[in-house]
Protein backbone atom coordinates (compact mmCIF):
# COMPACT_ATOMS: atom_id res chain seq x y z
CA UNK A 1 0.00 0.00 0.00
CA UNK A 2 1.48 3.35 -0.93
CA UNK A 3 -0.52 5.46 1.56
CA UNK A 4 1.80 6.18 4.44
CA UNK A 5 1.94 8.06 7.69
CA UNK A 6 4.13 11.14 7.65
CA UNK A 7 6.09 9.89 10.63
CA UNK A 8 9.24 8.05 11.61
CA UNK A 9 9.00 4.19 11.52
CA UNK A 10 9.22 4.01 15.32
CA UNK A 11 6.66 6.79 15.88
CA UNK A 12 3.95 4.33 16.94
CA UNK A 13 6.23 2.96 19.67
CA UNK A 14 7.10 6.49 20.74
CA UNK A 15 3.37 7.43 20.76
CA UNK A 16 2.53 4.42 22.94
CA UNK A 17 5.37 5.23 25.35
CA UNK A 18 4.14 8.83 25.48
CA UNK A 19 0.62 7.66 26.27
CA UNK A 20 1.94 5.46 29.07
CA UNK A 21 3.85 8.41 30.51
CA UNK A 22 0.74 10.61 30.25
CA UNK A 23 -1.33 7.96 32.03
CA UNK A 24 1.21 7.71 34.83
CA UNK A 25 1.24 11.49 35.20
CA UNK A 26 -2.56 11.65 35.10
CA UNK A 27 -2.63 9.15 37.94
CA UNK A 28 -0.95 11.86 40.01
CA UNK A 29 -3.34 14.51 38.63
CA UNK A 30 -0.75 16.24 36.47
CA UNK A 31 -2.53 17.14 33.26
CA UNK A 32 -0.72 18.08 30.07
CA UNK A 33 -2.02 20.81 27.78
CA UNK A 34 -0.36 19.29 24.70
CA UNK A 35 -2.30 17.95 21.75
CA UNK A 36 -3.14 14.28 21.46
CA UNK A 37 -2.96 12.09 18.37
CA UNK A 38 -6.01 10.04 17.35
CA UNK A 39 -5.53 6.46 16.17
CA UNK A 40 -5.77 5.86 12.43
CA UNK A 41 -6.39 2.81 10.21
CA UNK A 42 -5.34 2.95 6.56
CA UNK A 43 -7.01 0.85 3.86
CA UNK A 44 -6.71 0.52 0.09
CA UNK A 45 -8.99 -0.83 -2.62
CA UNK A 46 -8.38 -0.99 -6.37
CA UNK A 47 -9.79 2.55 -6.80
CA UNK A 48 -9.60 4.24 -3.41
CA UNK A 49 -7.54 4.85 -0.29
CA UNK A 50 -9.49 4.97 2.97
CA UNK A 51 -8.42 6.62 6.19
CA UNK A 52 -10.41 5.75 9.32
CA UNK A 53 -9.79 8.04 12.31
CA UNK A 54 -11.03 7.18 15.82
CA UNK A 55 -12.67 10.38 17.06
CA UNK A 56 -15.28 9.05 19.47
CA UNK A 57 -16.86 11.85 21.46
CA UNK A 58 -15.66 14.62 19.14
CA UNK A 59 -18.38 16.89 17.81
CA UNK A 60 -18.50 16.85 14.02
CA UNK A 61 -18.29 20.65 13.90
CA UNK A 62 -14.97 20.57 15.78
CA UNK A 63 -13.15 18.49 13.15
CA UNK A 64 -11.06 20.23 10.49
CA UNK A 65 -9.73 18.28 7.50
CA UNK A 66 -7.41 19.93 4.99
CA UNK A 67 -5.01 18.92 2.25
CA UNK A 68 -1.74 20.82 2.03
CA UNK A 69 1.73 19.94 0.73
CA UNK A 70 0.69 16.39 -0.26
CA UNK A 71 -0.50 15.75 3.31
CA UNK A 72 -3.91 15.22 4.81
CA UNK A 73 -4.09 17.24 8.04
CA UNK A 74 -6.66 16.62 10.75
CA UNK A 75 -7.23 19.02 13.62
CA UNK A 76 -9.89 19.50 16.20
CA UNK A 77 -10.77 19.21 19.86
CA UNK A 78 -12.59 16.83 22.16
CA UNK A 79 -14.18 18.07 25.36
CA UNK A 80 -13.58 16.34 28.67
CA UNK A 81 -16.17 13.56 28.89
CA UNK A 82 -19.03 14.47 31.21
CA UNK A 83 -21.71 12.27 32.68
CA UNK A 84 -25.26 13.32 31.91
CA UNK A 85 -27.80 10.99 33.52
CA UNK A 86 -30.89 10.16 31.54
CA UNK A 87 -34.15 11.67 32.66
CA UNK A 88 -36.62 9.02 33.82
CA UNK A 89 -39.71 8.81 31.61
CA UNK A 90 -42.61 10.94 32.86
CA UNK A 91 -45.52 9.07 34.42
CA UNK A 92 -48.81 9.15 32.48
CA UNK A 93 -51.18 11.93 33.69
CA UNK A 94 -53.61 9.44 35.30
CA UNK A 95 -50.81 7.93 37.41
CA UNK A 96 -49.74 11.30 38.86
CA UNK A 97 -51.12 12.19 42.27
CA UNK A 98 -50.49 15.39 44.20
CA UNK A 99 -48.03 14.95 47.05
CA UNK A 100 -49.68 14.93 50.48
CA UNK A 101 -48.06 16.03 53.70
CA UNK A 102 -46.08 13.08 55.06
CA UNK A 103 -46.51 11.06 51.86
CA UNK A 104 -43.73 10.20 49.43
CA UNK A 105 -43.03 12.89 46.85
CA UNK A 106 -42.39 12.21 43.17
CA UNK A 107 -38.81 11.12 43.93
CA UNK A 108 -38.33 7.61 45.27
CA UNK A 109 -37.23 7.66 48.88
CA UNK A 110 -37.49 11.45 49.31
CA UNK A 111 -39.67 12.60 52.18
CA UNK A 112 -40.93 15.96 53.29
CA UNK A 113 -38.57 17.51 55.77
CA UNK A 114 -35.41 15.82 54.46
CA UNK A 115 -34.39 18.84 52.35
CA UNK A 116 -35.11 17.03 49.08
CA UNK A 117 -32.35 14.49 49.67
CA UNK A 118 -32.89 10.87 48.82
CA UNK A 119 -32.91 8.57 51.83
CA UNK A 120 -29.49 7.07 52.53
CA UNK A 121 -27.59 9.70 50.51
CA UNK A 122 -25.30 12.42 51.92
CA UNK A 123 -26.43 16.05 52.05
CA UNK A 124 -26.41 17.97 48.79
CA UNK A 125 -23.21 19.81 47.86
CA UNK A 126 -24.91 23.15 48.48
CA UNK A 127 -25.67 22.01 52.07
CA UNK A 128 -21.92 21.53 52.59
CA UNK A 129 -21.01 24.91 51.08
CA UNK A 130 -19.74 23.38 47.83
CA UNK A 131 -20.80 24.30 44.33
CA UNK A 132 -22.30 21.36 42.44
CA UNK A 133 -21.05 20.41 39.00
CA UNK A 134 -23.49 20.23 36.06
CA UNK A 135 -26.56 18.14 36.89
CA UNK A 136 -25.86 18.57 40.59
CA UNK A 137 -23.04 16.00 40.65
CA UNK A 138 -19.58 16.62 42.06
CA UNK A 139 -17.14 13.99 40.89
CA UNK A 140 -13.59 13.12 41.87
CA UNK A 141 -11.37 11.77 39.09
CA UNK A 142 -9.63 8.49 39.93
CA UNK A 143 -8.35 7.66 36.44
CA UNK A 144 -8.51 9.60 33.18
CA UNK A 145 -7.24 7.72 30.13
CA UNK A 146 -9.53 9.21 27.48
CA UNK A 147 -7.64 11.91 25.62
CA UNK A 148 -9.28 15.32 25.48
CA UNK A 149 -8.39 18.79 24.31
CA UNK A 150 -6.92 19.68 20.92
CA UNK A 151 -5.71 16.95 18.57
CA UNK A 152 -3.68 16.80 15.36
CA UNK A 153 -2.84 14.04 12.91
CA UNK A 154 -1.19 14.01 9.49
CA UNK A 155 -1.21 11.36 6.79
CA UNK A 156 1.02 11.63 3.74
CA UNK A 157 -0.90 11.30 0.49
CA UNK A 158 0.41 8.95 -2.20
CA UNK A 159 1.33 10.45 -5.59
CA UNK A 160 -1.75 8.97 -7.30
CA UNK A 161 -4.25 10.52 -4.85
CA UNK A 162 -7.01 12.61 -6.45
CA UNK A 163 -6.86 15.58 -4.08
CA UNK A 164 -9.96 17.21 -5.57
CA UNK A 165 -12.10 14.11 -5.00
CA UNK A 166 -11.45 13.61 -1.28
CA UNK A 167 -14.60 13.21 0.82
CA UNK A 168 -15.13 12.68 4.54
CA UNK A 169 -17.97 11.07 6.49
CA UNK A 170 -18.36 11.08 10.28
CA UNK A 171 -20.49 8.36 11.86
CA UNK A 172 -20.47 6.45 15.12
CA UNK A 173 -17.35 8.27 16.34
CA UNK A 174 -15.27 7.33 13.29
CA UNK A 175 -14.15 9.78 10.61
CA UNK A 176 -13.90 8.01 7.25
CA UNK A 177 -11.89 9.85 4.61
CA UNK A 178 -12.16 8.50 1.07
CA UNK A 179 -9.30 9.40 -1.26
CA UNK A 180 -9.90 8.35 -4.89
CA UNK A 181 -6.96 7.22 -7.00
CA UNK A 182 -6.18 9.02 -10.28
Amino acid sequence: MSLSLAEHPFSNLARQAGKMMDQMQKGFYVYSSDTWTPNVNLYETATTYLVCVDLAGVEKEKIDVEVADQRLRLRGARAVPTYEPEEPPAAPPAAREPARRGAKSGRAGAHEGDGGRTAGHPPAAADRGEHPEPHGHKMRVHLMEIDHGPFTREVELPPDADRAGITATYRNGMLWIEIPKT
